[in-house]
């Protein structure tokens, strides 16, 4: 049994995680459109996807993760009006929509490294699977739950009575609200589309393909029931994404897939992340409103500085990006590989009482609904301990890492990391040259000296270091 914890967006609580296969978690997470540059928002879904692989493989549970990858279908406004995305930057940049598609999806692939997350057992495109979500919109059509009107096949949301279970909706006020677009000829607002056609009188697209309607392209939202299931099975055990897709797309996906398969509940757990604010507005393509990751480098800001920015805030907390606290979360990681990299020489020490004792905080943090802050302060527990020998510290760096995912086994000082104060330097090669000449006495006074006043000596194989303790 694991010791896992996890809010579960489905029933608004936090339930004990067990695997429906046991030993064998199977997760989907929703990845992106591929139209335009991803940005570090995009990102921050990735990251968290990440951390609950990891979090699971700390169990020792095998993992199936699955990743989609939109490169046809997502309408500029999610409920099934406007223009393929796709389409449009094709035009827009006198390029093919394979061609834009893979240029972003290579993009978003090297940054998804760069900021350490894990590769997916499963990468799945929905343009390679236009034969299985063809299949489900057949299957939904047997079910009698479909109807056809001028611009496609849509799914009737009145024959599932669970449509506003999951997001709570107040479907009235969805439509007021303008959550909901009204396509002429749905029956009901919320009502959305399985299969697309091109305007009749209009020039053909780049992505069409024959089916049994005739001549279109899948919905934005049959892409992930059709691929989850091909890769996870009927019902699996976690489907991840962003707050966004609550209200629409993954309840648009729970109800095409439980009529399809005639299986309740399709998903156990639903994890959702909140969104990373620019400079106190939510990231957006739409606005302008984005940051790329290679503009955080161009900045002198390492990619896993990044990545140590989101483990300071849960998942679940909106955390709001700004110079400021780019600069600390760069200066908190130096700091921390600096640490890493200084007993980096030590060989690995066998458990003791006070190893578990921090491994066993550790893990209750990561357990809790992968609590990464609780989790880096132990780990900045370690850095900071006077007590753990250097194959301790090590010992633990390597096994917290395999969470954090900074990749603290390879950590080497940074210039920035080290700081630098005339006076303490003067002080340290002091206490070294009384080292050396085995004056205890003077080396411990000057040690003391120092440690009065906060600062911490490290002696390594390249010398002594020292630190704001």
């Amino acid at each position: 049994m694991t010791g896992l914890q996890f809010y579960n967006t489905r029933t608004r609580r936090k339930e004990r995680f067990e695997p429906l296969e046991p030993g064998h978690a199977r997760v989907y997470t929703c990845g992106p459109t591929v139209y335009a540059p991803q940005h570090i928002g995009n990102l921050r879904s990735q990251l968290f996807a990440d951390q609950l692989k990891r979090a699971l493989l700390r169990e020792g549970l095998r993992v199936t993760h699955v990743i989609n990858v939109t490169d046809v279908g997502h309408l500029t406004d999610d409920a099934d009006a406007g223009e393929d995305k796709m389409e449009r930057a094709a035009a827009e940049r006198g390029k093919s929509a394979a061609e834009i598609a893979a240029q972003y999806t290579e993009q978003w692939l090297r940054d998804r490294s760069r900021v350490g997350c894990l590769a997916p057992e499963v990468l799945c495109r929905a343009t390679e699977h236009i034969a299985e979500q063809i299949e489900l919109i057949c299957a939904l059509e047997q079910k009698g739950v479909t109807y056809r009107i001028d611009d496609g096949i849509y799914f009737d949301v009145s024959k599932f009575p669970r449509y506003a279970e999951f997001a709570r909706l107040d479907l009235s006020a969805d439509v007021r609200e303008g959550r909901i677009a009204d396509v002429a000829g749905k029956r009901q607002p919320a009502d959305f589309a399985l299969w697309k056609f091109p305007p009749a009188n209009g020039p053909r697209r780049q992505q069409q393909w024959d089916s049994p309607w005739g001549s279109g392209f899948p919905g934005w939202h049959i892409e992930c029931s059709a691929m989850s299931e091909k890769y996870l099975g009927r019902t699996f055990d976690i489907h991840t994404g962003g707050v966004d897709h609550i209200g629409v797309h993954h309840t648009n996906e729970i109800a095409q897939s439980e009529t399809a398969r005639g299986v309740h509940p399709w998903v156990r757990f639903w994890m959702h992340h909140e969104f990373l604010d620019f400079r106190g507005e939510k990231m957006s393509k739409s606005t302008g409103n984005v940051c790329l990751l290679d503009d955080l480098v161009a900045d002198g800001t390492p990619p896993l500085a990044f990545r140590y920015f989101i483990l300071q805030a849960h998942y679940r907390q909106q955390q709001v990006l700004t110079d400021e606290a780019l600069a600390a979360a760069a200066t908190g990681f130096e700091r921390l590989t600096a640490a890493a990299a200084e007993v980096r020489a030590a060989d690995l020490a066998d458990d003791s009482e006070r190893m578990s004792a921090l491994r066993a905080r550790f893990d209750a943090a990561v357990r809790d609904d992968l609590n990464a802050p609780r989790a880096l302060a132990v780990a900045w527990e370690v850095a900071r301990s006077r007590e753990l020998s250097h194959g301790e510290r090590r010992a633990l760096f390597a096994d917290f890492d395999a969470f954090l995912g900074l990749d603290l086994a390879e950590a080497a000082i940074a210039e920035a990391a080290v700081e630098a104060d005339p006076r303490i330097d003067a002080l340290v090669e002091a206490r070294e040259t009384a080292r050396r000449r085995r004056d205890f006495a003077e080396s411990d006074r000057i040690r003391d000296l120092l440690a009065a006043e906060g600062v911490a000596i490290d002696d390594t194989p390249d010398g002594p270091r020292w630190r704001r303790a």
